[in-house]
């Protein structure tokens, strides 16, 4: 894989650099070796390479682009399993060099993340803001948004939004999945139950396995939170004990892959109608994002906060 901070420049930069001088040359099946050489150079100044990286070009072929051919630049390390390509564009006189990349936005970004399947707070399915919230019962900062950012945007605006969680427990946290899995199997049987253990396992996460947080303990008060939430909205507790002991991740793990087809790394990620936001951020900024949302669904925002006042 590319390192990093190449893989940044490949990605996301609209790169148009002079090679310098040429011999004028036109399109051809192959670049020739003095091109090649300019080219590799440029690379090698502008991006970062796995050590001991050698840089082979294919052909050269028509593009899109008026003025410029497609090549493909191909990287290996002779050091490690690292390798990849890198597309680039030609000027036809061979003295410059552009490399950008075309996303296809055909697709509305909301329907990637369906809530079809998960227990929802807010507004209905058909709400014209939907948010998922990818989700570790275990992360203090979770917590925080969970306690301040959602309550927050129900009260606001209501049946407008719909709120679903998609589990992501954290590797380096202990109990994370063993939660996930049971708040989801109450989730199977009760949406209501589901959040009224998601709101209790957030509330009380730091005090989970005693002073000297032991895991076994943790587990076994988490497993007595979701089937007392269970009792009280009447689910089968035979169906919901014999869930938790089985202790099944495969809905958590497929969650956790499709937050990372998602470029979700940490918690919490929240996805918009689709738009990505990460990180602490300020309640404002989420609901101009929000209000941002309604306008593009056709939707009319709640008035500003002050014009509530």
């Amino acid at each position: 894989m590319l390192h990093r901070t190449a893989r940044s420049s490949i990605l996301f930069a609209l790169t148009l650099l002079s090679l310098g001088s040429s011999h004028g040359q036109s399109a051809a099946p192959n670049i020739s070796p003095e091109l090649a050489h300019r080219i590799e150079s440029m690379l090698r100044s502008k991006m970062e390479f796995p050590p001991a990286s050698s840089i082979s070009f294919g052909p050269r072929s028509a593009s899109e682009v008026p003025g410029y051919d497609r090549i493909q630049a191909h990287f290996s390390s002779s050091l490690s399993t690292d390798k990849g390509d890198i597309p680039l564009l030609v000027s036809n006189d061979g003295t410059r060099v552009a490399q950008f990349m075309t996303y296809d936005i055909a697709v509305d970004p909301k329907l990637k993340l369906s809530t079809e399947d998960r227990p929802a707070r807010g507004g209905p399915l058909d709400a014209p803001v939907v948010i998922v919230s990818y989700d570790d019962l275990e992360c203090p900062y979770c917590a925080r948004l969970h306690a301040a950012l959602f309550p927050a945007l129900m009260d606001r605006y209501k049946n407008q939004v719909r709120i679903a969680y998609r589990s992501f427990p954290l590797e380096g946290h202990l109990w994370a999945m063993h939660a996930a899995v049971d708040v989801d199997c109450l989730g199977a049987e009760n949406a209501q139950g589901y959040w009224a253990a998601v709101d209790q396992i957030h509330a009380h996460a730091g005090e989970y396995g005693g002073a000297e947080h032991l895991l076994a303990k943790a587990e076994e008060e988490l497993d007595t939170v979701v089937i007392n939430e269970g009792h009280l909205f009447h689910v089968d507790e035979s169906a919901l004990r014999a869930c938790i002991k089985k202790q099944d991740t495969t809905l958590e793990n497929a969650n956790i892959d499709s937050g990372k087809k998602l470029g979700v790394y940490r918690t919490p990620t929240f996805f918009i109608n689709g738009m990505k936001i990460d990180g602490a951020v300020p309640i404002s900024f989420v609901f101009e994002m929000v209000d941002n949302a309604l306008n593009a669904a056709g939707a009319t925002p709640p008035p500003p906060m002050q014009e509530q006042r």
